[in-house]
């Protein structure tokens, strides 16, 4: 399918400060969407409450976990936002092309603790890694905010996006990622989780250990079973309705308001433009219907197509899905002036590194910024941190 991309880039950028909720007042991170009814209003503070939650061995914790709380992770500058943790994935490329998640051998996330009990039990403080041939690759922590909106953008919003043939011969060949069952993926640094209630209830079992009504049970310790007794809390460790008020806390973060453009940084929103950023990071996305009437039909500032894009390989690391090593997902850069550290792993100190390491189908546009005056690559810079 040829690419229809937003246009003109000009117009949907000079439209993404007042996209939307932004006309009525400030959002600060953390905030809620507007327009919510009572029952969600509340429900997204009883899950604020979950997200916060320190979990124990008795409460369910583990016998493997990466961190203890949601909250831990998504911390910074507020609940739902960025963290300082780097956990390790791992999959592995099999010879007929397909990749295997590694679901036996404790994949593909790779927990970096373990309990007292299975300690003892095991002799062990962290997950196994899985051996060669597995492919490993390190992921930060991002931000939450705005993923209930991502989460209603329709599929064949993101289907019409997609040209993985470059047919148009633009040199971007974004693709759709799915799970295993065929749809279409969109959560997760490649894409491959369909909806936010999935990626919500896998990361209590994956990142803590704690098991949910709709993923009941944990598999293994390395691909074996778990020994007895080391994690005695019966299962679902999490009742329904705590899962569900989680899930309602970050289906309804609203994304940090934008700052206003001043100085360079208006400048900067039109190189945004040039130098082809804005062929992946799509300034603004629009929801569809949805039962959250204060989702519905709502145009926000995504800066993502939610498509897959190689990026070179130099970043490569594990594939998952249809996801191969080199492919990422356009990361959306919502709140991306809070941030510390970029790219999927971390690994860049600064934008301006971050926009270096950028290869594969963005290579271009890195070459193009790479050509601009100092002056016109600090006032893009500008504009990034505005977001």
């Amino acid at each position: 399918m040829i690419a229809v991309r937003p246009a003109p880039f000009a117009a949907a950028l000079a439209g993404t400060a007042a996209a939307v909720f932004a006309c009525a007042g400030s959002l600060n991170p953390g905030d809620p969407v507007r327009g919510l009814t009572r029952a969600q209003r509340d429900a997204f503070h009883r899950g604020r409450v979950v997200f916060d939650s320190t979990f124990k061995p008795e409460t369910g914790l583990g016998p493997l976990f990466n961190e203890a709380s949601c909250g831990e992770c998504h911390k910074e500058p507020a609940a739902g936002g960025f963290g300082d943790d780097v956990e390790l994935h791992a999959t592995a490329l099999r010879a007929d092309g397909t990749c295997d998640p590694l679901v036996e051998q404790g994949g593909f996330v790779i927990q970096g603790f373990a309990t007292p009990a299975l300690k003892a039990a095991l002799g062990i403080d962290r997950e196994p890694v899985p051996p060669d041939p597995a492919m490993k690759g390190q992921r930060s922590t991002p931000v939450v905010f705005a993923r209930g909106l991502l989460d209603a953008v329709p599929d064949r919003e993101i289907l019409a996006y997609a040209d993985p043939d470059d047919r148009n011969h633009d040199g971007i060949s974004g693709r759709v990622n799915r799970s295993v069952d065929g749809r279409i993926g969109r959560f997760g640094r490649k894409a491959f989780v369909p909806t936010l209630r999935e990626f919500n209830d896998g990361a209590f079992v994956a990142e803590m250990g704690i098991t949910t009504p709709a993923v009941p049970t944990e598999e293994s310790i390395g691909g074996k079973p778990i020994p007895p007794g080391v994690d005695p809390t019966a299962d679902p460790e999490l009742t329904r309705q705590a899962a569900d008020d989680a899930h309602a806390f970050v289906q309804f973060l609203a994304p940090p308001s934008e700052l206003s453009l001043s100085g360079a940084a208006g400048q900067g929103r039109d190189l945004f433009t040039r130098v082809g950023c804005a062929a992946c990071h799509f300034p603004t996305l629009k929801t569809g219907d949805s039962p959250v009437a204060a989702l519905r039909n709502q145009t926000f500032a995504a800066y993502t197509d939610l498509l897959l894009h190689d990026m070179g390989p130099e970043l490569a690391d594990i594939c998952l899905g249809l996801a191969r090593p080199s492919e990422f997902r356009t990361e959306p850069l919502i709140g991306l002036r809070f941030l510390t550290s970029f790219m999927h792993d971390g690994r860049a100190n600064s934008l301006q590194q971050a926009i270096a390491l950028h290869g594969g189908e963005a290579a271009a546009s890195t070459e193009r910024f790479n050509r601009l005056k100092p002056a016109q690559q600090a006032a893009l810079i500008a504009y990034l941190k505005t977001l």
